[in-house]
């Protein structure tokens, strides 16, 4: 049979009300009742039911997260962010993969509002925001995260996507590469689609520069692996002599097509650059330059902001941070 508060009372000769303090507000109780409370939740094995005192209070201690792929190291290190800010405010992360999905995207809010977070951490699995109105809509707070909408009626933490493709572009340019391939996922993907507007600037500044599009289905290590086999297989003078992938798990399948290959040395032949600066881009097979991103800081900032929509506070309902390029043996030469 489970144990209760009453039994707890009962064990430690003090008031329901008593127990209930605490647990819940413990400044309230003396230090030497406090004791002998907790020596009785001890000894009977007490755990206090959670879903009873979300009931009651209307939300509980949790933050829900939805991102697109949690196989992506970046996302990982998005949600540590979040995981490491939540733990200060006494909370904790829920997390959900949508695997790019709006129908499963919109499961997890679903499943989120029965939970009565505080509030979710949402990077879209696409620009379609229309369902998500139905939660703001209810009084459900949302932080977008690597993501942004125009109006700003959405708060956000995000990063100049325009300007980390201008960087990556820019810097393969001045390296002396003219035919710049930028390998890929889809363009419905906001993040893709501005990484290429940046990169369509910096050739734009340059007279005989190329820049060609190679779109992939998505933004994985096989795509990326596909694609350089693709690359590969050309004949040399038809291969770019650069390429600027939209994210490092495809600039790591490119690598690896390309050190099976014949023929095709990196960056002799082919100049590389990534974006996100994961962990292990600089211990690939050639260390690879990549477009870094604030990973941690995207996610503990996205919790940031919703502790102050949660206060009421006023505060930046939108954040945007600046990319950097970090240079390696992948475009050097």
């Amino acid at each position: 049979m489970a144990v209760g508060v009453k039994d707890v009372a009962a064990a430690a000769g003090v008031s329901v009300g008593t127990v209930s303090n605490v647990l819940n507000q413990p400044d309230r109780v003396s230090a030497r009742t406090a004791e002998r409370v907790q020596q009785a939740i001890r000894e009977l094995g007490f755990v206090r039911n959670d879903a009873a005192r979300q009931l009651r209070a209307g939300r509980s201690r949790s933050i829900g997260l939805v991102v697109p792929d949690i196989g992506n190291p970046f996302f990982a290190d998005v949600a540590r962010g979040a995981e490491d800010r939540a733990a200060e405010a006494g909370m904790t992360v829920l997390l959900g993969n949508s695997d790019e999905s709006d129908v499963r995207q919109e499961a997890h809010l679903e499943l989120f509002q029965e939970q009565r977070v505080n509030g979710v951490l949402l990077t879209p699995a696409s620009d379609d925001l229309s369902s998500l109105r139905r939660f703001t809509d209810a009084g459900m707070p949302v932080v977008l995260v690597d993501h942004e909408v125009d109006e700003g009626e959405i708060p956000s933490v995000s990063v100049d996507d325009v300007e980390g493709g201008r960087l990556a572009v820019r810097h393969l340019l001045d390296a002396g590469r003219r035919r710049v391939a930028y390998v890929s996922g889809p363009r419905s993907v906001r993040q893709v689609a501005e990484r290429l507007e940046g990169a369509q600037a910096a050739i734009a500044e340059v007279a005989g520069a190329t820049l060609e599009v190679i779109e992939q289905a998505s933004l994985t290590v096989l795509q990326g692996r596909a694609a350089g086999e693709a690359l590969a297989a050309r004949a040399e003078q038809d291969r770019p002599d650069a390429v600027f992938a939209a994210n490092d798990l495809l600039a790591v399948g490119l690598l690896q097509a390309f050190s099976f290959a014949a023929g095709v040395r990196v960056p002799e032949d082919i100049a590389m650059v990534g974006y996100d600066d994961i962990d292990f881009a600089s211990a690939t097979v050639v260390p690879l330059s990549s477009v870094r991103q604030p990973a941690r800081l995207l996610g503990r900032t996205g919790v940031e902001l919703l502790l102050q929509e949660l206060d009421g506070a006023e505060h930046d309902r939108r954040v945007r941070f600046q990319p950097e390029l970090v240079v390696r043996d992948s475009s050097r030469g």
